[in-house]
């Protein structure tokens, strides 16, 4: 108790009475109002039948677990055991939010460490603004430019062809991969700035040491470098799983036409089924898997949530 009290009379210290209460009234507001209420509301929301407006709050509005029951089971008279389609779309999407982040942390490790102890001043800044500038460019407007690059009639499919790799255009939107990399290209600067952070406040004396007793590049990685940057490693593996795996536009944009995303069942149960409650139902699904993930995170690289949130 003493160290929230001291907190709070270094912070009032600092910024003055007026910001600190400003702040603290601004903070309280946002993670109550337009986090915590919302949140709350939609999760009550989906343990309710899905009701015309008429009949909310008689006594047919009541509770139920049948919105969780319908992902697990389907709808009733449903010949399978479970309801393998949408539990397929499920782990489908968590599986390749996996796998993104993956791709991710191996793409942008190398190019963080590079920044923080290999570039000099200069470099570094020209490398920072060269993985920015691309990033002022909206979303939407990117997923159709990777649209366009892995088209069949796309650059990628031309270059192909004319070196002679393929001898046909290859289906890259129906494999899949103009979407995982369009997900990894679009979340990559959330992987690479946590690293950069951790990395950068490596002090480069312990990479050199290690160097000069013999040991290999891959070692002096595994051994000095990633242990002092677990922290931005797991930042950034939180981030881009959890933004993959509610990415709803580049899914819509760049999937193909046997890829769902969950986040597309979610949008569909709310706005073209009209079932806000089984909609609700689904998305803290996706929730729940996301704080499981974030948990694993902490627990696999042994930090604590304020590390990760630094």
């Amino acid at each position: 108790m003493s160290r929230v009290s001291d907190f709070f009379a270094e912070f009032i210290r600092r910024n003055g009475v007026t910001i600190s209460v400003y702040l603290f009234t601004a903070v309280i507001f946002w993670i109550a109002v337009l986090i915590i209420l919302p949140q709350l509301y939609m999760l009550d929301f989906s343990f309710r039948f899905n009701l015309p407006p008429s009949k909310i709050g008689t006594e047919e509005d009541v509770r139920t677990l049948k919105n969780y029951q319908y992902l697990l089971f389907g709808a009733e008279g449903n010949p399978n055991a479970f309801n393998w389609l949408h539990l397929e779309v499920f782990f489908r999407t968590i599986w390749a939010a996996v796998l993104v982040t993956i791709l991710n942390l191996v793409i942008c490790y190398p190019i963080a460490y590079y920044m923080t102890q290999v570039a000099s001043g200069g470099k570094a800044r020209i490398l920072i603004l060269c993985l920015i500038l691309p990033f002022w460019v909206n979303e939407i407007l990117r997923a159709f430019a990777f649209r366009i690059l892995f088209g069949l009639n796309g650059p990628i499919n031309f270059a192909l062809i004319n070196l002679g790799i393929v001898s046909e255009p290859v289906e890259f939107i129906k494999a899949d991969v103009a979407l995982y990399t369009g997900l990894a290209y679009a979340y990559m600067l959330l992987m690479i700035f946590p690293l950069y952070n951790a990395i950068e406040s490596l002090d480069h004396n312990q990479v050199d040491a290690a160097r000069d007793l013999g040991s290999p590049w891959w070692r002096i990685h595994w051994r000095v470098v990633i242990p002092h940057a677990k922290p931005g490693i797991a930042s950034g593996c939180t981030m881009v799983f959890m933004l993959t795996a509610g990415a709803l536009a580049a899914p819509q944009i760049l999937g193909g036409p046997s890829s769902l995303w969950f986040t597309q069942v979610i949008y569909q149960w709310f706005y073209t089924g009209g079932n806000w409650p089984q909609g609700a139902a689904y998305a803290f699904v996706l929730l729940t898997a996301c704080i499981v993930f974030v948990l694993a995170m902490m627990r696999v690289f042994r930090v604590s949530l304020g590390e990760i949130a630094k």
